[in-house]
């Protein structure tokens, strides 16, 4: 499940976020060189913040959604990423773009909206971090070339991996690979095995609330209007 956390600006007298799009046309998404310079901007103020407060930024992307831009941040770290943190990294996020915007003008043209996530279950497996903080899982990867020639696919659980190679269990038996030789790789999701339902049963009757076994909502995190 992703997690997210939204930041914005109080709303001025007016009820309307206080900040206002430009002269006419500034509202539009920047193309080319210009979109490329304020995506390089954003990640200039964004980076440093996650990194300080002991986290990866996975991704930084900037969209539409209707009259406003959507900025999207996607941190994660080993061992996850918790909603307290995810909350706690926006603030930290809104208040940084906040200070750039007033000393250097907007970074974003018109009305925006920050989100702070975690990477879900379907971003790709790129990086050696990404393979690492997926130990266990199933995963399936396109791996390039070999005495075959031609790449073929393989699904595995990953068995071991640090930051030169891969150890996948698969059907075939184990095998390991250089990242050099792997595509990107993609989480399988798996089907709760019957023990573990069991096992939550059992919780429920034990006399915990069984609540706590629910996902969390996305609508539970801050959302307001930046």
């Amino acid at each position: 499940m992703t997690q997210r956390g939204r930041a914005t600006r109080p709303a001025g007298p007016t009820g309307r976020p206080r900040r206002t799009a430009g002269p006419r046309g500034a509202d539009r998404v920047p193309r080319g060189a210009d979109l490329a310079a304020r995506r390089a901007r954003l990640r200039e103020v964004v980076e440093p913040v996650v990194t300080a407060a002991g986290y990866d930024l996975e991704d930084l992307t900037v969209s539409r959604a209707g009259r406003r831009h959507v900025v999207r941040v996607i941190v994660d770290a080993d061992g996850g990423i918790s909603l307290d943190a995810v909350a706690e990294v926006s603030r930290a996020v809104s208040a940084a773009l906040d200070v750039a915007e007033e000393a250097g003008g907007d970074i974003v043209a018109g009305e925006y909206q920050l989100e702070v996530s975690s990477p879900g279950v379907d971003r790709p497996l790129t990086l050696p971090r990404h393979w690492r903080r997926n130990s266990g899982r199933l995963v399936r990867v396109t791996v390039r070339g070999g005495e075959s020639g031609g790449d073929r696919q393989v699904t595995g659980r990953i068995v071991e991996a640090d930051d030169e190679r891969l150890v996948l269990e698969s059907a075939a038996g184990r095998a390991e690979w250089a990242y050099a030789d792997l595509g990107p790789g993609r989480v399988q999701v798996e089907f709760t095995r019957l023990d573990e339902i069991d096992s939550i049963d059992e919780a429920g009757d034990a006399g915990q609330d069984p609540d706590d076994f629910d996902d969390f909502d996305d609508d539970d995190v801050e959302d307001e209007e930046r």
